[in-house]
């Protein structure tokens, strides 16, 4: 707003564009648009405006509705799983109110909405102290034995890459099909 009245003022005083674009760092098109603002509309229309940005997709009703399907969880929405994925949020938004969003942006999207990142704490709820001593005491050392007789890595299901020691080696892979101790 300061800015604005310095450059009307100077306008007024017979100063020239680029000696008021070149002092308060602003473009001549600028200070032009200002000085007809100010002929046009007085000293209301020089008075900054909030950027309204980018209209949402979803209203507030909308928005409100998303909120409670989020805090009611994924099985109530007839997803599989207990926490939410960007993808799954991305179907409902669109199965529940026909908006396409990016799946880039729903993290966005639920942040303006006062949600956060939470990672997942996995505990296990198969912690029977007998059955984790049996596996410790009985399994497990199966699982050693035969690695050895056959000079093998040992690798479970859930790894993801072989490391380059790995490349060309005997590997013995378990997929336990119980509950792990």
């Amino acid at each position: 707003m300061i800015k604005r009245i310095l450059v009307v003022l100077a306008v007024s005083e017979g100063t020239t564009y680029s000696m008021i674009a070149t002092t308060l760092k602003v473009s001549k098109e600028s200070i032009r648009l200002w000085t007809n603002t100010l002929l046009l509309k007085g000293l209301d229309g020089l008075k900054s405006k909030k950027s309204s940005g980018r209209p949402s997709k979803l209203t507030k009703t909308q928005r409100n509705e998303l909120e409670s399907l989020i805090i009611e969880g994924p099985a109530k929405a007839g997803f599989p799983g207990a926490c939410w994925r960007s993808p799954m949020i991305q179907a409902l938004i669109y199965d529940k109110f026909g908006v396409k969003y990016n799946v880039f942006y729903i993290s966005q999207l639920l942040r303006n909405m006062g949600f956060s990142y939470q990672k997942a704490k996995f505990v296990s709820d198969h912690k029977d102290p007998e059955n984790r001593e049996e596996w410790l005491k009985k399994i497990w050392p199966e699982i050693l034995n035969l690695a050895k007789e056959k000079n093998a890595y040992i690798l479970f299901g859930d790894e993801a890459s072989f490391p380059q020691p790995f490349q060309g080696s005997t590997l013995i892979c378990f997929s336990w099909r119980g509950s792990w101790p």
